[in-house]
């Protein structure tokens, strides 16, 4: 019988020994009381604590943690009743502070960041509200950063998630949205047939540019033509008449080699002087002494035919 009992002593020795023994996770601190009075802050690693003297008051989690809010009514510089709902990124710090600072964090950030929310938006028309979020959140994130140093918080951000305006503010909104996008294709298609009609009309006066350049070459080189034409016609005459003269030339040249008097070689060359006019509209100017020697001509002529 005594065997059992000390058996039974065993045990729960064993037992407490266990339970004394504390293992702290990582990311994580235990917060120790002994007697209801704060003892230590435990870290992470292995923990032995004093049976049914000591206890862990918290387990706290030191990793960063998220809360996201419900929407809070604010009222708008401009008086306009809006909706917006935040979220907060915090860490703890000092497991101490938090455990003994204040008796609900988690609700008294929340009171805090309705508070300053409502403080912020206040200054600010619905406007700046709505464009306004980077400002908005720097400026939450920093109230809040200081007012929950004491209970060992640090807030590393803070971010709107909705912002949410009256219906007929959002209605309003939608239309002036819908006239913005509309101004703005009614603009692009403006500017679209105004650039397509400056390039029609770049290329009609490329075009009329181009015809009159062809029309204007065209135009010289028929002039050049015409007077390349007249050119060769005019040095063909002057190549003729000189082979006329050339031949009359030589003609008159063998009269005299043959013998003949001065008389036969002048009518000669009024002959070659009538040849060469042919019979065309041109002045030929004869020297006297030759139409002396065509009056002779005739005479002689005459003579003959008398005999």
């Amino acid at each position: 019988m005594m065997w059992i009992l000390v058996v039974i002593l065993i045990i729960i020795a064993l037992l407490i020994v266990v339970s004394s023994i504390k293992i702290v996770p990582q990311a994580h601190a235990y917060v120790i009381e002994r007697l209801g009075a704060y003892q230590g802050t435990w870290s992470v690693g292995f923990h032995v604590k004093v049976p049914v003297i000591d206890k862990v008051a918290k387990k706290v989690i030191l990793k960063e943690q998220v809360v996201d809010f419900a929407p809070q009514p604010v009222i708008t510089k401009d008086n306009v009743t809006m909706r917006i709902d935040t979220v907060v990124f915090y860490q703890i710090t000092d497991p101490k502070l938090y455990c003994y600072g204040v008796q609900n964090p988690i609700m008294a950030i929340e009171n805090l960041t309705a508070t300053t929310l409502r403080n912020i938006i206040g200054e600010l028309e619905l406007d700046e509200s709505l464009t306004s979020r980077e400002i908005i959140n720097a400026k939450m994130r920093s109230t809040l950063d200081v007012a929950t140093d004491p209970w060992g918080i640090k807030v590393n951000r803070v971010e709107l998630k909705n912002i949410i305006p009256p219906a007929a503010i959002q209605d309003a909104m939608e239309k002036q949205m819908k006239a913005e996008r509309e101004r703005r294709e009614s603009i692009l298609i403006a500017e679209g047939e105004k650039r397509s009609a400056i390039l029609i009309a770049e290329g009609h006066k490329e075009s009329a540019i181009l015809d009159a350049e062809a029309d204007k070459e065209a135009m010289i080189l028929r002039a050049e033509a015409a007077r390349e034409a007249k050119i060769r016609e005019a040095e063909g005459e002057a190549q003729a008449i000189l082979k006329i003269q050339q031949a009359n030339a030589d003609g008159i040249r063998f009269l005299k080699d043959a013998g003949a008097d001065e008389a036969v070689l002048r009518i000669k060359s009024l002959e070659a002087f009538e040849r060469a006019a042919d019979g065309k509209a041109t002045k030929i100017i004869i020297p006297s002494e030759i139409q002396g020697m065509a009056g002779l001509a005739k005479s002689v002529v005459e003579t003959i035919k008398d005999e």
